[in-house]
């Protein structure tokens, strides 16, 4: 089985670590966070199929075996600079790495420079890099870039994803501002922290690997309100209150729309629901009913996406430069 190193202990990590345990795919190497509270903590208490010798430890210097290290999985944070001194310590270790960082999906829209810096370091190492998710990196992106595989003309492609979040993690309630005032609520918008990180990052990967031209793009975000008094995870949300963020993305050619992305997410959501559009011949309209859940999904993909990466040639890649991650429905990854 392979071996797997997991960075970050969050509500996400500890997910994909359970996920890891119940299916009996891998072993895991080791859990690190920086966080104080959770230095020395028995993993065993979060995650209670886990190795009860497991302890999570303070950062990567405290890991004191790398050769029984396989893989790395990385779910600390949504911008590459931020998960950047990570990788490079991975990397510099020849170790293959999965992040769930949404900008490392489509790294060379905001920071080509990094991504630049990273390839040439896995190469020389003799790492691997790859960032995915449910989204970015699969729903709103690769899926329909996979889909145009059928076509013989695109003219538009156009992505929805429609989520309730009543079910979602607290944290990332919490990042769509369920509970705030029209104020607050566009307070962080101004400070960067409230939107969803990597609709621009998606669209730009549809662009480049469909080969849609795009001349220029645009984004846009607003605040979905509760119509009725809802729960959420930090208490009761009233009428009025913030209960989402709804955010769109568009590119034009021509002064044309070709990508068009929405992104609502909120609790209480109706109808909710994932759908891809591809103007083209044949004209293909997919609905998936009910949408995907992100935090099981991302976890699966996580997981599936490990050989995947170990199987690569050393380097950054995405989710269109490897081949797509499938289920495994028993046995080690």
């Amino acid at each position: 089985m392979k071996r797997i190193l997991f960075v970050g202990f969050g509500p996400l990590g500890r997910r994909i670590v359970a996920d890891l345990v119940e299916r009996a795919v891998g072993v895991v190497a080791g859990v690190v966070d920086t966080a104080p509270a959770l230095a020395g903590t028995p993993v065993q208490h979060t995650v209670p199929g886990a190795d009860h010798r497991l302890h999570v430890l303070p950062s990567l210097d405290a890991v004191d075996d790398w050769d029984q290290v396989d893989a790395a999985v990385v779910s600390t944070a949504s911008d590459i600079p931020s998960c950047a001194p990570t990788y490079r310590e991975l990397l510099r270790r020849g170790k293959a790495v999965v992040g769930t960082c949404e900008e490392l999906v489509y790294p060379w829209l905001r920071h080509v420079a990094l991504a630049e810096e990273l390839d040439d370091l896995a190469k020389r190492h003799g790492g691997r890099l790859l960032g995915t998710g449910v989204n970015p990196g699969f729903l709103m992106d690769a899926f329909p870039a996979f889909l145009t595989g059928v076509t013989k003309t695109v003219r538009s492609i156009s992505c929805f994803r429609v989520q309730d979040a009543s079910a979602r993690r607290i944290p990332f309630q919490k990042k769509i501002g369920v509970g705030l005032d029209d104020a607050q609520f566009a307070a962080r918008v101004r400070d960067g922290s409230l939107k969803h990180v990597g609709l621009g990052e998606s669209l730009h990967f549809i662009a480049h690997y469909t080969g849609v031209r795009i001349e220029r793009w645009e984004e846009d975000i607003a605040p979905v309100h509760a119509d009725r008094d809802m729960v959420s995870g930090m208490g009761v949300v009233p009428v009025g209150r913030v209960s989402g963020v709804r955010q769109t993305a568009r590119g034009y050619a021509d002064e044309r729309p070709v990508i068009h992305m929405e992104f609502q997410a909120s609790i209480g959501q109706r109808d909710p629901h994932d759908r891809v559009v591809i103007e083209g011949d044949p004209r293909l309209d997919v609905t998936i009913a009910g949408g995907v859940h992100g935090d099981t999904a991302t976890s699966a993909l996580v997981l599936n996406a490990v050989p995947r990466v170990l199987a690569a040639s050393p380097g950054l890649h995405t989710m269109a430069t490897l081949p797509a991650p499938m289920h495994h429905a028993a046995g080690p990854l």
